[in-house]
């Protein structure tokens, strides 16, 4: 079963693999992975696929396995987005190569031949590891991971070698039944600087966010706002000088600043202060070094007459709020006028199969968009991709999940918000539009960035492919 896709791809004369990778103009990794992942997940057999848990592994059929990035774009959008695929349960007897060179012109994306053999066998592997045949799963990383370095010049090749570290760290977990992930947080925000300093994507999340709770925060003298996972603080300076310089004066500030370290939460605040001080604005700042759904009510300061904002930014680095359904009471409990959300556009729930082909499609999507803005050898681009697009690749492959962490976490928070009644959507506003197109301005559209407005939400991605959305909530009880 393991060798169904080599079996596919070595069923495919050289020639025709070589004319396609010749022939095609545009091409990008992405596209080839998102092709030919649609066909890859079931040919296992009908009892096995795994639940992902380290330490008591219990396998199910694939009928169980859910649907792949079942977050599709609303009907309105279908011109401007193309809809993130679904993996189903057909066979996979073949891989579908003349949907690959169909349509579009999409297709093998400056792959050559070394480059399909080694998205082939990542395949295999993944494949290997999802019926627990960790021993061949072995086999195949010690090959990957001499084949594919971090550094080469192919995007293709550098996202192979991180999905194989992660994956050799996700078989070593299995066989000691541990993982206890080591994070240097004071690497990964520098790392998250500079890919805030290349990308568009951190300054979309930060300035469309910021205006959704500018207008929540019109005439209120008092405001609160409470960060899930602050990092430097990065986001709110520009927001403090907009505030500071309302027509109306400025409103007092208090600032709840949640992370998992107290020394780098008590640093974020000084900064903020005195900045704050300086901008002559009256403000207060509290770090709390715990996750947000692990604490109690009472430990956010909430004063009568406050407007309370809550902003989360999600990221895969790490679990930054704790078991997602106590996040989804204390949110309720808190009732802000104003939840400002930026998800990816990636499930981090379902089987390991599952995620391997979500994540697969997205990082080779972040792979691609920060190899047409940096060179191969830029410093940056190695920072950011060792540094923060790995960590993410390992913590969704080899340590995060449902399933390692006790609790299920919900596929999409904008679906779940909508469905409770405690939470409606605020349509993210037209301003908040321009100042997501003004940072799309600092970046050439030959860099392929595109914005779409629709459904009461933003979305920024590359290319065709939807990579992070902004929304804005309020709360029923807000305050």
């Amino acid at each position: 079963t393991t060798s169904v896709a080599a079996a596919a791809v070595s069923s495919i004369p050289r020639q025709n693999l070589e004319n396609r990778c010749i022939n095609l103009e545009r091409n990008e990794l992405s596209d080839w992975v998102e092709q030919v992942t649609k066909k890859l997940i079931d040919d296992l057999p009908a009892q096995n696929t795994d639940t992902d848990d380290h330490h008591s592994r219990t396998l199910q059929a694939p009928a169980d396995i859910p649907m792949l990035c079942e977050d599709s774009f609303p009907p309105s959008l279908l011109g401007d987005f193309r809809p993130r695929k679904t993996v189903t349960s057909s066979d996979f007897d073949e891989l579908q190569w003349s949907n690959v060179n169909g349509g579009n012109d999409r297709g093998l994306s400056r792959l050559d031949e070394q480059g399909l053999s080694l998205i082939t066998l990542l395949l295999e592997c993944a494949v290997a590891i999802s019926i627990d045949n960790l021993g061949e799963a072995h086999r195949m990383l010690l090959e990957l991971t001499q084949m594919a370095s971090p550094y080469a010049l192919s995007c293709a090749e550098r996202v192979v070698a991180y999905f194989a570290k992660a994956m050799s760290s996700r078989v070593i977990n299995s066989w000691l039944g541990i993982c206890s992930p080591l994070i240097n947080y004071k690497t990964v925000h520098c790392a998250f600087q500079a890919f805030n300093n290349v990308s568009p994507f951190i300054k979309f999340a930060h300035f469309t966010s910021n205006q959704a709770i500018l207008e929540a925060f019109h005439r209120r003298d008092r405001v609160h706002i409470i960060d899930l996972d602050i990092m430097q603080g990065l986001q709110w300076p520009a927001l403090f000088h907009i505030l500071a310089t309302r027509m109306e004066g400025p409103p007092h500030v208090t600032m709840t600043g949640m992370g998992s370290s107290m020394e780098l939460l008590t640093e974020t605040g000084k900064q903020l202060s005195n900045f704050a001080k300086r901008l002559g604005m009256s403000f207060e700042f509290h770090p709390i070094a715990k996750k947000f759904g692990e604490i109690d009510i009472t430990m956010v300061r909430l004063r009568r007459g406050e407007t309370l904002a809550i902003h989360w930014l999600q990221h895969s680095l790490y679990d930054a709020t704790g078991p997602d359904w106590k996040t989804m009471r204390l949110m309720e409990q808190l009732g802000p006028r104003i939840l400002t959300l930026v998800e990816q556009d990636l499930s981090h729930g379902g089987s390991f199969l599952d995620r391997f082909v979500g994540s697969l499609h997205y990082y080779s999507t972040m792979f691609d968009s920060l190899g047409a803005y940096l060179a191969a050898d830029d410093p940056n681009r190695h920072h950011i991709e060792h540094c923060l697009l790995y960590r993410e690749i390992n913590n969704i492959l080899a340590i995060g999940g449902p399933a390692r962490s006790g609790e299920d976490k919900m596929k999409q928070w904008r679906s779940e918000l909508a469905a409770r009644n405690s939470f409606v959507q605020v349509p993210m506003s037209s301003n908040s539009m321009a100042q997501a197109q003004l940072i799309l301005n600092m970046f050439p559209p030959a860099h392929g960035y595109r914005l779409v407005q629709g459904d009461g939400t933003l979305r920024l991605g590359w290319k065709d492919t939807s990579l992070f959305t902004a929304s804005a909530w309020t709360s029923h009880i807000s305050r």
